[in-house]
């Protein structure tokens, strides 16, 4: 048997068959209209005709499926995953953040991704605004989730009594602060913008007092709900870095807080970390939340993109993020803005 991906024509013997489908996803196949040839030397019977034509049609049909899923046809994703920034949930509101009314815009944004093929969910930090009772509510709604789903730690998440500070990583089901994984040729790092912090650890915890020190050695001094990433994962960093690029693998940043463009939302140290990643081209993107507002800037051929907030005005936000080979398309629900990112040639 004999197949032509190209033309859809299949061969057996002297017995050929050849399908015309619209162009799209293999699921396409089913659905769309088929024309279909065949000559069937010696079997002059039309039901012998009909009853050989879909036998080649369902080993045609098989046949394609599979190729499919090793070979994506040009124009289709590599896959696709959910990103949503500070959903900030807590039982307040005020004039613009409408706190209390998160686990339903929540609830909605996880029944719709429930619907489509997703490879992973991403939430980039702020999950609550304040008390750590406020992780019962959301945290079981996100957890809804089919697809797997992963966490980013913000600011507002260490909004907690001393005594749970330590317990939030665990709380949103993180092993570390810090971590990756891969998909398809991607390596996607998770980076904690709160580890040098004025609010992440106990008051009396050294490291408090090391970031106060750090901190006021800044000028101008940043805002003190920002953080900096410490030495320790800054080395860490590059030791992912240095990975992917030997496995020729792209690379995309998570992190709450942002690093470009230049903003009174960034992390403290900023410039370090933008340094850092202008020396490896497999970097092709960083994205954040933290910036309510949202924000986009790019850098040595790096697409630093900050997404809006869910918290913010009755009306939601959130995003999917169908990464081509060529590309990242940011579809934007909500307040979220649409975007084109075009991705430079692999080094």
């Amino acid at each position: 048997m004999e197949t032509d991906s190209k033309n859809r024509r299949l061969e057996i013997g002297g017995t050929s068959l050849r399908v015309r489908t619209p162009l799209g996803n293999p699921f396409d196949v089913a659905l769309g209209s088929c024309e279909v040839s065949c000559h069937f030397p010696g079997m002059p019977n039309p039901m012998n005709r009909s009853f050989f034509t879909a036998i080649l049609l369902v080993g045609w049909l098989s046949a394609s499926l599979h190729s499919s899923k090793a070979d994506p046809r040009p124009g289709s994703p590599l896959f696709r995953f959910g990103a949503v920034a500070d959903c900030q949930y807590c039982e307040k509101t005020s004039g613009k953040r409408k706190y209390n009314l998160s686990p339903k815009k929540l609830t909605a944004c996880v029944e719709h991704y429930n619907k489509l093929e997703l490879s992973f969910v991403v939430h980039l930090g702020d999950f609550i605004d304040r008390d750590f009772e406020s992780f019962d509510k959301v945290v079981p709604i996100y957890n809804r989730l089919k697809a797997p789903h992963y966490h980013v730690l913000g600011n507002h998440d260490f909004e907690v009594a001393d005594d749970k500070k330590a317990l939030v990583p665990a709380k949103l089901g993180l092993k570390e602060r810090y971590y990756d994984f891969t998909r398809k040729g991607w390596r996607f790092i998770a980076i904690d913008g709160n580890d040098v912090s004025l609010y992440a650890w106990p008051k009396n915890d050294p490291r408090t007092k090391a970031a106060s020190e750090y901190h006021k050695s800044l000028n101008p001094r940043p805002a003190r709900w920002n953080g900096a990433v410490g030495d320790e994962q800054l080395k860490w960093i590059e030791a992912k870095l240095q990975a992917a690029a030997k496995a020729k693998e792209r690379v995309m940043l998570f992190c709450h807080f942002p690093v470009y463009p230049k903003n009174g939302h960034n992390l403290w140290n900023d410039n370090a970390l933008t340094s850092l990643l202008a020396r490896y081209p497999c970097v092709a993107a960083y994205v954040n939340g933290h910036n309510h507002a949202g924000n986009y800037g790019q850098r040595d051929g790096i697409h630093y993109l900050t997404l809006k907030g869910m918290v913010d005005t009755e009306e939601s936000s959130y995003s999917i993020i169908e990464v081509y080979p060529d590309r990242l398309v940011v579809k934007g629900f909500g307040r979220e803005t649409n975007r084109d990112l075009p991705l430079s040639k692999r080094p």
